[in-house]
């Protein structure tokens, strides 16, 4: 046991200074380094409990992981990290996020899981004039001065994926998710894309289909309609727990035969695990793989899986980058690293390296302008995973 042990941590050192080394020279660039000495508190938001438990755990885990790579600095300065559960939704994040902003006075806010969450905090970062760094799918809103994501917006994934479905499919989609903001807009996405496509959606009603969340564990009578449709096809989004239920009874329903095209959250991280072969041969979109072949995602896989079982996901990707961001912010703010400040340094970032590949912030919606790939469940060695087979469009602007 003493051999494997010291093996795993030679491994992890090694791949904890291959993202060091990688993200010293960004920081070279980015002006002078924070002033001596300080404490800079971050808050972190995240589905701790609930059906997103897993989605919230890998956001946690990937801003950390960055956090050991930097010897437990950002700008360098040292971080107190308040941790906070958003629960399931807006009830449950909005006095868990004024804790972290009017009582615990956090510098800066990342993380949130949830559209629904992020809209219903955005009043708070408003009123506390602190910068918001999400890292999970964000609703449009109308106040962006204070919120930057380094994920997507909700809408995105459906966006680029659907010229290729259109293309892909000869005949109609049916298109089905969860009755919640995310739901609304990852479906919208792709509905209003597919449309200007030349796309049909059979739907009776020509509308997408909504299933009540969380309260839907059952998918049958939602397959029957799907069977009695006469689709070609089908496009969802569902994540956590949701997307495990669905996937399996999918496959052991009347339609499985027809082809599950998705938001790539539906077969994203230990969901697949869940899944197992269920998931097999599935197409879905997403701004990430682990298999994207570049020196940050060489290291950043590396150094998770000295510290995690599996594959990194999209989730803890996009909140690794966020520590990253403000990591540059809180060291271009320079002595005085007022929220403020950090959040105008934040705007003059400029291209950032990434995992996923060179991205930037849209100056008009704060996120990601990014490339989005097309991914499919296939076999790798003993275990399943979504591997990248094509690349789809880039967006964001």
């Amino acid at each position: 046991m003493s051999l494997t042990l010291t093996r795993r941590s030679r491994v992890r050192t090694a791949a904890l200074l291959a993202l060091v080394l990688l993200a010293a020279p960004a920081c070279a660039d980015d002006g002078p380094a924070a002033g001596p000495g300080g404490t800079v508190k971050i808050g972190l938001l995240a589905s701790l409990s609930g059906t997103y438990q897993s989605v919230g755990k890998d956001i946690r885990d990937g801003f950390q992981l960055y956090l050991s790579a930097h010897d437990g600095k950002l700008g360098g300065r040292t971080v107190e990290l308040v941790v906070a559960d958003e629960g399931n939704g807006a009830a449950t994040a909005v006095p868990a996020a004024t804790k972290l902003l009017k009582q615990d006075r956090v510098a800066a806010l990342t993380g949130i899981v949830g559209g629904g969450s992020v809209a219903a905090v955005q009043p708070l970062l408003t009123e506390t004039k602190v910068p918001f760094v999400g890292s999970n799918g964000r609703p449009e809103l109308k106040d962006v001065s204070r919120v930057w994501h380094t994920s997507y917006l909700s809408d995105e994934p459906g966006e680029a994926i659907a010229a290729h479905v259109r293309e892909d499919v000869k005949g109609s989609v049916y298109a089905i998710g969860p009755d919640y903001q995310g739901g609304w807009d990852e479906l919208r996405g792709f509905t209003e894309a597919y449309a200007k496509a030349g796309g049909k959606l059979a739907n009776p009603d020509g509308r997408t289909t909504f299933t009540p969340f969380p309260a839907t564990t059952n998918f049958t009578p939602y397959f029957a309609r799907i069977k009695a449709s006469g689709a070609d096809a089908v496009y969802t989004f569902y994540a956590g727990s949701a997307a495990v239920d669905f996937v399996k009874q999918y496959a052991r329903s009347e339609i499985r035969d027809v082809p599950l095209y998705a938001a790539g959250f539906l077969t994203e991280g230990g969901v697949l695990d869940a899944q197992g072969d269920a998931a097999r041969d599935i197409y879905s979109v997403l701004n990430y793989s682990p298999d994207l072949d570049n020196a940050e995602n060489r290291a950043f896989v590396a150094a998770w899986k000295a510290e995690h079982d599996g594959s990194p996901t999209t989730y803890a990707m996009a909140s690794y980058d966020a520590a990253a961001v403000l990591d540059r912010a809180i060291a271009a703010a320079g002595d005085d690293a007022t929220p403020d400040r950090i959040n105008a340094a934040i705007g003059q970032l400029g291209q950032i390296a990434s995992p996923r590949g060179t991205w930037q912030f849209s100056p008009t919606t704060h996120a990601p302008v990014q490339k989005w790939y097309l991914r499919q469940v296939r076999p790798d060695g003993r275990a399943l995973s979504n591997t990248v087979v094509g690349d789809l469009a880039t967006v964001g602007g």
